[in-house]
């Protein structure tokens, strides 16, 4: 008889193999990544003449048009009510119009997807050309074809919300159990039924997070749609700094950032709301059938925890004839409603007037005719690099200032609570504040430039990977931090052998990620003056050279698709 003591203890003195090198492909990839990172830093203050004397003196420019722009004048409430409701109205209708869009776009694109296989390459085109297009781009575009109005930017927003919300539920639809698909085919169910019927459903929560979170980001963005003419408060705003009325500025600036801070926390608490019931009630389930019966038969918790629509899905104490109409689903039925009003109110505000609709057929065959062959030139490509240049150097800058932040924001590291919630508090602040607004401010302050366009960046970097390394740091295993402490090890000492080994992949993966988003930023800053290839965006728009606007768009797709995929290659490799 062969004993098992061994069999049992040879995960715990099985060799593990030979050790990793120290200079192996993924300590390559780092440094690399660091060495980069310095060089453009280094470029970017060379480019656009960063030194410690002219920071100085921007901020003090700055401070004295803060000075001249206090105090706000805050508009009354009826004054700027109807831009308000506006700029909610397209957030709205831009959100629902690109849900409504992303459902078959991201059942086309899915490998899953058994239907006609030539359709795959344009889906996955589309989504990706949408995500790396911004808004505001495409708000310029479509003032030009509709004109000036909230319809505009409801489908600025709209078009570029598909690239998200399709690329997010495409990889939602590739993680689902193939077997009831399969199954469904198998009884002769056609692609639509199959999606509908076996797919749709599992994936619907996961459809309603990314919609309401896409929801949160388009609010943002629709505050400030109306410095091109595509509606919203920002059109209010654009008109204050234009007259130099900075005290009236900096009101209506008040009041989108309590705006856009009011409907974060709405958003989180509707978020909370609809993903909660789906999530826990097959635990509570389990929990409960397990302490009624004592069975510990492992098979049926695993059929359990992989059933969402039977037994298992059922609230505690629930038996399946008793299922009807409760006061759970009655609030989610009555939301379904009230969302569906909203809903077509916003689509009526955006006045869809069928003789406008039908006069901006010929601006847009306008459009499309002048964009072949694409103009491309060297300026283009100089402006381009400016914009590259501004986002990784203040992306590179933002993450490292970010990482001092996060470490007295996060409570595993903050020497001091108070300290704690006074950093998350001002970050909130920081990250309410759109990066075109910042842009606005120092150009207003420090004239037109790349310049600007850096320190915007640089503080909305900041915040942003703050927020993203808090939220690591908080997540990792504390047991390592507290058994140095214990010993007696300084703070700095249990931080460098407990908390930094964990956390290099989050802060390398984070900062990646916050990266990608100054880039895409970059690229309107330019509109507000602010450098980059915005401004030759704008110009070529209003010059009718539609040439030069496709390659400009061809440009902008092809840097944000290669930043995505060295970032992806990137953290495959490191985390």
């Amino acid at each position: 008889m062969v004993s098992t003591t061994p069999a049992t203890r040879a995960p715990v003195t099985a060799d593990p193999g030979p050790l990793r090198p120290p200079w192996s492909a993924r300590a390559l990839i780092a440094a690399g990544l660091l060495v980069a990172a310095v060089a453009v830093t280094w470029l970017t203050f060379w480019w656009i003449g960063l030194s410690p004397a002219s920071l100085a003196a921007g901020l003090d420019d700055t401070a004295r048009l803060l000075r001249r722009m206090w105090p706000p004048d805050l508009p009354r409430a009826g004054d700027d009510a109807s831009m308000i409701a506006e700029t909610l109205l397209i957030a709205v209708a831009g959100t629902g119009l690109a849900a409504l869009a992303s459902v078959p776009l991201a059942f086309v694109a899915a490998r899953t997807h058994s239907g006609p296989r030539w359709l795959r390459p344009p889906a996955r085109a589309v989504v990706v050309l949408t995500r790396a297009v911004p808004t505001l781009a495409f708000a310029i575009l479509f003032v030009r074809i509709f004109g000036l109005g909230p319809l505009p930017g409801a489908l600025a927003v709209a078009v570029h919300s598909v690239g998200m919300i399709a690329k997010l539920l495409t990889d939602a639809v590739e993680e689902t159990d193939p077997v009831p698909a399969e199954a469904a085919r198998a009884c002769g169910a056609g692609e639509v039924q199959v999606a509908v019927s076996t797919v749709l459903p599992r994936v619907f929560p996961a459809l309603a997070g990314i919609v309401l979170y896409r929801l949160d980001i388009n609010i943002r963005a629709s505050a400030v749609l109306g410095v091109v003419g595509a509606g919203g408060i920002g059109v209010a705003l654009q008109t204050a700094l234009g007259s130099l009325n900075y005290h009236r500025a900096a009101g209506i600036i008040c009041v989108i950032v309590v705006l856009v801070l009011l409907l974060e926390l709405l958003s989180v608490a509707v978020r909370r709301t609809v993903l909660r019931p789906s999530v826990r009630r097959p635990t509570v389930r389990r929990r409960t059938v397990r302490r009624r019966t004592g069975r510990r038969d492992a098979g049926a918790a695993g059929r359990s925890a992989g059933d969402t629509t039977g037994t298992a899905a059922l609230p505690a104490g629930r038996a399946p004839h008793d299922v009807g109409w409760d006061r759970g689903r009655v609030l989610r039925v009555a939301g379904a409603v009230a969302t569906g009003v909203v809903f077509l109110v916003s689509l009526w505000s955006l006045d869809p007037d069928p003789g406008r609709l039908s006069g901006a057929w010929p601006n847009l065959r306008a459009v499309l005719a002048g964009m072949w062959p694409p103009a491309f030139s060297g300026d283009l490509l100089m402006a381009v690099l400016e914009s590259l240049l501004m986002a990784l150097g203040a992306a590179a800058v933002g993450a490292a200032c970010g990482l001092v932040l996060a470490l007295l924001t996060a409570v595993t590291t903050t020497p001091w609570r108070p300290l704690s919630a006074v950093v998350r508090v001002l970050l909130v602040v920081v990250r309410g504040i759109p990066d075109l607004v910042y842009a606005l401010l120092f150009v207003a302050a420090l004239g037109l430039g790349p310049y600007a366009g850096f320190l915007a960046l640089w503080i909305s970097s900041t915040a942003l990977a703050a927020k993203f390394f808090a939220d690591s740091l908080e997540q990792l295993d504390p047991l390592p931090h507290e058994a140095l402490t214990s010993v007696g090890a300084r703070r700095w000492q249990a931080f460098a052998a407990g908390i930094w080994p964990q956390f290099v992949p989050s802060f390398t993966g984070n900062g990646l990620f916050v990266a990608d988003l100054a880039l895409r930023e970059s690229v309107v800053l330019g509109i507000a003056g602010a450098g980059g290839v915005g401004y030759l965006m704008q110009e070529s728009i209003a010059t009718l050279r539609y040439d030069t606007t496709a390659a400009i768009v061809i440009a902008i797709a092809v840097v944000v698709y290669a930043i995505e995929t060295l970032a992806r290659v990137a953290r495959r490799h490191l985390l």
